[in-house]
């Protein structure tokens, strides 16, 4: 979990102001970015810290600025958001690096997960859904636009790999497969929360649950998981 100490700043007569996090554009669009920004100017929980119109100045920002979070985009000059996304985690591994992005293309998604971005989101999104990824990836879990996790489910089919003999039953609660798989369509923990009737607290307590039953440490690792024991099939992503 990355929310702790160091967004909580302590004021002048014991007043606690909570710190907004601070975002990096990575997008070579001007339109695209200034579009983006002021989509986020009306959240106080965020802050714009600066902007990229290539790979190379998101590189450079980052190791400058100290995002919490980087919103990147895939295609971008002198250096591809793929590229970009690898070289920031190597000397800045906490930062969550969400792609937004026009590409579904499976070299892709797949090359950029491995380059350790925190989530893939497709540019068709609505605002409210950015808001909520940003929050969900700076918590550090992890987000799937479900287009792109109808694919990773297809990569794992396509491969034949044998799955699980272990039902999901056996292992998770009904509570948590349901969360499990309001996880898979990539709906935020708000939204699961209104969607059960539960508190947000609640929706991260089962959440945690499913990690630590099946070894990971993020949404993302937990549904590719899932998918590889054979737990979800496509419509449990659409």
């Amino acid at each position: 979990m990355k929310i702790g100490h160091d967004r909580f700043k302590i004021r002048r007569r014991g007043v606690i102001e909570v710190e907004p996090i601070k975002i990096l554009l990575a997008e070579d669009h001007a339109v695209v970015r200034e579009s983006i920004r002021e989509s986020l100017a009306h959240e106080s929980e965020f802050k714009v810290v600066g902007e990229a119109s290539d790979g190379e100045e998101a590189v450079r920002l980052a190791e400058e600025l100290s995002p919490d979070v980087i919103l990147m985009d895939i295609s971008m000059p002198r250096l591809n958001g793929i590229d970009a996304t690898r070289q920031i985690k190597s000397f800045q591994p906490s930062v969550a690096i969400l792609i937004l992005t026009a590409y579904d293309d499976e070299q892709y998604i797949f090359s950029v997960l491995a380059a350790g971005a925190a989530g893939y989101l497709l540019k068709d999104i609505g605002v409210h859904d950015l808001v909520d990824a940003i929050k969900t990836v700076y918590k550090g879990d992890s987000v799937l636009h479900p287009t792109i996790a109808k694919k990773v489910l297809k990569k794992f089919r396509a491969n034949k790999e044998e799955p699980s003999k272990e039902k999901e039953s056996d292992l998770l609660s009904e509570r948590e497969s349901t969360v499990l798989k309001l996880a898979a369509k990539g709906l935020s923990n708000n939204a699961m929360a209104q969607e059960l009737h539960l508190s947000v607290s609640t929706i991260e307590s089962h959440l945690r649950a499913i990690f630590n039953k099946l070894g990971v440490g993020s949404r993302t690792e937990a549904v590719i998981e899932a998918m590889k024991r054979g737990w979800l099939a496509l419509k449990d992503i659409s």
